[in-house]
């Protein structure tokens, strides 16, 4: 279960009293009594030291994966494979923190004859925060617009992407830049995402939704099935040639770029006729409109929940007449209707004929599901790079000119370009509770650098700490000798081929 950030937790140490012994592994410096835990609940007293309450975890690639998560002891591992089929991960590690110390556990491998160093830590993250993609054409809340847990603003709504919506959620503002009760909720929302649990968020002035990685998203109470196949003029573009012959016009309806397949150039250039349609909205190009109704969370992602609402009268100059057959579609099938033009040229709503359905149905079959998608994303800056380097700015260099490698609990990260260790990763490719949190607040996760053993005296290393993989597994670390095996995710490279 994952831990939540406690809203009664203390943000000053516990006075010293008898028994009490005083964890320094994070900034809220706690003293902790004989089996008792700290206020992270991640590090306790046990008979007068600090341990991890939680074992490091380490990937073993034998392991099935899906496999539950087993207890490892040295006496598991025979020393086979040079330890290239295991991982330690900082999940469970231990941090730096106060940041003068070595990390946790600097980890000597040897992968085909290279002789590789991996420095494991937990990071302590005040400048962290997530992106969220929700695979939706519905509008969830103007761009901007604040985003809420419970009353506690949290983030904010950012630029809308290919059938997504997107938000920002978290950031050094949030967690420490308003008042108490915002920075806990922040993190708390924070870490629950990050451990793929689903959270509701409400837009201000939007929708109410719930994330959870990998999960369909659920906007105002309505879980989403299929994300859109394209904006309404690439719609037009791949479907042109299904329709051609079954129906004399076709709308797909768009919040974005609504498609009109008389007037598109992918109709016109297998022989369209025109229809004299008329559409309400800022004609693009041809068979291209813009802005035909507001957002929301009707036809295509607009406003409406009439599609005959978008269209003028009719101009019998330029090809209308009665009889003429139209299909308006939305961007994921969800919405489709099939109108005759009457004697008046009004369209006149009649029954779906059964050589459209296919084509519908293809729409929809295009559509891929629609997900949620959590990106934690961390700024590994400041002096936890001292835990790997006595030069921290050297380790900077080196993972931004691709000789070190950055790993999040053994999965891959984005690094940005430019200053600093600015990291994103994704939260579904990491063990389970693989986040934690300090009531600072700030989120803790696990963070691996690996390198030629080269490279890392090169920038400084901490040389003298560099250990045998069986001399960890025998004695474990400063917080304990606890470690439990887990498989990687299949779609993950492993960390120590390929480094550089």
């Amino acid at each position: 279960m994952t831990d939540t950030p406690n809203p009664e937790a203390p943000v000053e140490p516990d006075a010293p009293g008898e028994g009490k012994i005083r964890c320094d592994a994070c900034p809220v410096m706690c003293y902790i009594a004989d089996g008792r835990s700290g206020a992270c609940d991640r590090y306790a007293n046990h008979r007068g030291r600090i341990i991890r309450c939680d074992p490091v975890t380490i990937l073993d690639r034998t392991m099935e994966v899906g496999g539950p998560v087993v207890p490892f002891a040295a006496g598991d591992w025979d020393g086979g494979l040079g330890g290239h089929a295991l991982f330690v991960t900082g999940i469970g590690a231990g941090t730096t923190y106060p940041d003068y110390k070595p990390a946790p556990f600097i980890v000597a491998s040897q992968v085909e004859g290279a002789d590789l160093v991996t420095v494991v830590t937990e990071a302590i993250f005040s400048y962290c925060g997530v992106k969220v993609k929700i695979d939706t054409d519905r509008h969830l809340g103007e761009e901007g617009a604040i985003v809420r847990a419970g009353t506690e603003p949290v983030g904010h709504v950012t630029t809308a992407e290919y059938g997504s919506q997107m938000l920002s959620l978290g950031g050094v503002r949030h967690l420490t830049g308003g008042s108490k009760s915002e920075g806990r909720v922040t993190c708390e929302t924070l870490l629950a995402l990050c451990n793929r649990e689903a959270v509701e968020l409400a837009i201000d002035d939007g929708s109410t939704v719930v994330v959870q990685a990998g999960a369909a998203p659920v906007v105002d109470g309505q879980p989403e099935a299929r994300m859109r196949v394209g904006c309404g003029s690439a719609t037009i573009g791949m479907f042109a040639t299904q329709w051609q012959g079954l129906v004399d016009e076709v709308v797909v309806v768009d919040d974005h770029i609504t498609g009109v397949v008389s007037e598109h150039q992918a109709g016109k250039v297998i022989g369209w006729e025109d229809t004299g349609i008329r559409i309400k909205g800022r004609r693009s190009t041809p068979g291209r409109y813009f802005r035909v109704a507001g957002p929301g969370q009707g036809w295509g992602g607009t406003d409406i929940d009439d599609p005959l609402a978008i269209l003028g009268p009719w101009n019998p100059k330029k090809g209308a007449r009665p009889g003429l057959r139209m299909l308006m579609v939305s961007t994921t099938g969800e919405h489709a209707a099939y109108y005759e033009l009457d004697d008046t040229l009004a369209p006149v709503r009649r029954e779906m004929p059964e050589r459209l359905l296919p084509s519908v149905r293809l729409i929809d079959e295009n559509c891929e599901p629609a997900l949620c998608t959590v990106l934690f994303m961390g700024g590994a800056g400041g002096s936890l790079r001292s835990g790997v380097t006595k030069n921290p700015v050297r380790l900077t260099r080196s993972v931004q000119a691709g000789r070190t490698r950055v790993t999040c609990g053994g999965a891959p990260v984005y690094v940005w370009p430019g200053g600093g260790i600015t990291l994103m990763a994704d939260v579904t490719r990491l063990p389970d509770g693989a986040f934690g949190y300090v009531p600072t607040p700030a989120l803790v996760a696990p963070l691996e650098f690996t390198l030629s053993r080269a490279e890392y005296l090169a920038l400084g290393g901490h040389g003298d700490r560099i250990r045998a993989l069986a001399d960890i597994l025998a004695e474990g670390g400063e917080y304990g000798a606890d470690f439990a095996r887990a498989a990687p995710d299949a779609a993950n490279p492993w960390p120590l081929e390929d480094t550089p």
